[in-house]
């Protein structure tokens, strides 16, 4: 069974790449191009600041020549239609399809430990909790940003960070769910549900105030730009998680309800 699911898991994430590619494509690479354009242009700018210093300089001193400057451009490893195109259809592709596998195999442990909710329900469930916890929750404090905005040299401790508000969030919402299950006996479903969501909103709150803050958006750089792709980043994940959880529902529904039926009609 859990191969069947984990198979029907990767299908669903496969799905769920191409809706996200067909978005990104369509609303993400636009703030991505003019994004690398800003980078450009101030590159090119700083060059020739560097340049006029460089002849004034030289201009100052007697008997000295002025320095020859090579402004060839460098050679394009992957050629930008290629990223824009193959290169994200590539990576949005086998992001969703392993996402999908492990997706199926959280279900797998997950389905008829949440209620009375049947395979859809659950499978719908778990994608809303996998948006909030890996997506929204981790976006709040350390949102992407666009090829020209940061720091090179920052960019080890700023995925640390990342991926630790990422393990924090998934971790509070295990919690929150035991918590629940462990309370709606003494206090009921509603009552259950709403102190593990409260309980889960402390955590990350003393978790988003507790872990230092990133800013290196330059002052120059374009706000609607910046609001754009991040608003494109988040449509991502949401066309991704949302499609994966409706996906992936009656995929595994033939495999589990329907499962009785298949035994009977053997014996």
């Amino acid at each position: 069974m859990i191969r069947n699911l984990l198979i029907r898991g990767m299908i669903a994430g496969l799905v769920a790449g191409l809706v996200g590619f067909g978005f990104a494509r369509t609303f993400g690479e636009p703030s991505v191009a003019r994004a690398i354009a800003f980078e450009a242009q101030h590159e090119h700018a700083e060059e020739n600041a560097g340049h006029s210093h460089d002849h004034a300089a030289a201009g100052s001193q007697p008997g000295q020549a002025a320095a020859s400057h090579d402004h060839g451009d460098e050679e394009e490893l992957v050629s930008r239609g290629t990223q824009a195109g193959l290169g994200l259809l590539t990576g949005v592709a086998v992001f969703g399809t392993a996402l999908g596998g492990l997706f199926s195999l959280v279900f797998a442990f997950a389905y008829g430990r949440l209620g009375a909710l049947r395979t859809r329900g659950t499978s719908a469930l778990l994608a809303l909790f996998g948006f909030v916890s890996i997506a929204i929750v981790p976006f709040i404090k350390y949102p992407p940003n666009p090829p020209a905005v940061g720091n090179p040299e920052t960019i080890g401790p700023r995925t640390a960070l990342f991926f630790g508000m990422v393990a924090i969030s998934i971790a509070s919402t295990v919690l929150a769910v035991y918590l629940q299950r462990r309370m709606r006996g003494q206090h009921g479903e509603w009552n259950a549900t709403l102190i593990a969501g409260a309980a889960y909103i402390v955590v990350i709150a003393i978790a988003q105030f507790g872990l230092p803050s990133i800013d290196e958006v330059p002052a120059d750089f374009s706000a609607s730009l910046l609001w754009n792709f991040r608003i494109a980043a988040v449509g991502i994940q949401a066309l991704l998680w949302t499609t994966l959880g409706l996906v992936f529902g009656p995929l595994a529904a033939r495999e589990l309800e329907r499962a009785p039926v298949r035994r009977v009609a053997h014996a």
